[in-house]
Formats: structure tokens, C-alpha cells, sequence
């Protein structure tokens, strides 16, 4: 499994990619996809909501377990993945591309999040 350079990661095992006018995408890892199985069901904030770095702001549900879904970063959700919402196997199948989560306008800076090399070793230990 690799984990995309370009990428930063939190200890929860979500992703958030670079700033593009002030606004990230967030998903789950591949790690994290793999632990949970077949998610079947996700539960993303709203449009508008706003979010706290490691605190909740969704569910994911899959076939084993419910997981929290945790904000990398604190900021305002300004969209959401509805294709991920309609067929929530797509966070298994591409968890860094079409599996993404949420987008969020980001406040503040990311310091406690890992490089995609801090990360794999993080989950490899």
C-alpha cells in the first residue's frame, strides 16, 4: 500500500491534500479502509458545518465495526462527496481519488499532521 507524497496525514488515518484557494479535501486512508472493511454507509457534516482538528464530524459504517470520522484540521465544510454518500464502497475502491469525503476551507495552520513517509511508518509500528 502506498500513501500519496503530495498528501499529509492525521494519526486518526485521514487525508487532507493541499490547499487550492484555501480548500482541502479530506478522505480516509488506505490503511484505514483496509481495517474497516466494506464500508457500507457514511455520514459526512454538512455544507456550511464547521469542523475542529480530531474531533468528530462523521461516521463511517462498514460491514465490521462504525468508525468516527475525525477533521484533520479546523475549518468550514464547503462541500461534500455525494458520490461517496450514494455508493460508499467507493472509500474502499479509491480512497485517495474518487472516495474522497468532504472539502473544507481551511483555518489555521495543519502542524500535527504526518508526511506520507511519517505516516507509513506510523502504521507500520
Amino acid at each position: 500500500m502506498s500513501n500519496p507524497q503530495q498528501l499529509r496525514y492525521s494519526k486518526e488515518h485521514e487525508w487532507l491534500s493541499g490547499a487550492e484557494d484555501g480548500v482541502s479535501t479530506v478522505g480516509i486512508t488506505e490503511h484505514a479502509a483496509n481495517a474497516l472493511g466494506d464500508v457500507v454507509f457514511v455520514q459526512l457534516p454538512e455544507v456550511g458545518d464547521t469542523v475542529t482538528a480530531g474531533e468528530s464530524c462523521g461516521e463511517l459504517e462498514s460491514t465490521k465495526s462504525v468508525s468516527e470520522l475525525y477533521s484533520p484540521v479546523d475549518g468550514e465544510i464547503v462541500e461534500v462527496n455525494q458520490d461517496v454518500a450514494d455508493d460508499p464502497s467507493l472509500v474502499n475502491s479509491a480512497p485517495f481519488e474518487g472516495g474522497w469525503l468532504f472539502k473544507v476551507r481551511v483555518a489555521g495552520e495543519q502542524e500535527e499532521l504526518l508526511s506520507a513517509d511519517e505516516y507509513t511508518a506510523y502504521t507500520a509500528g
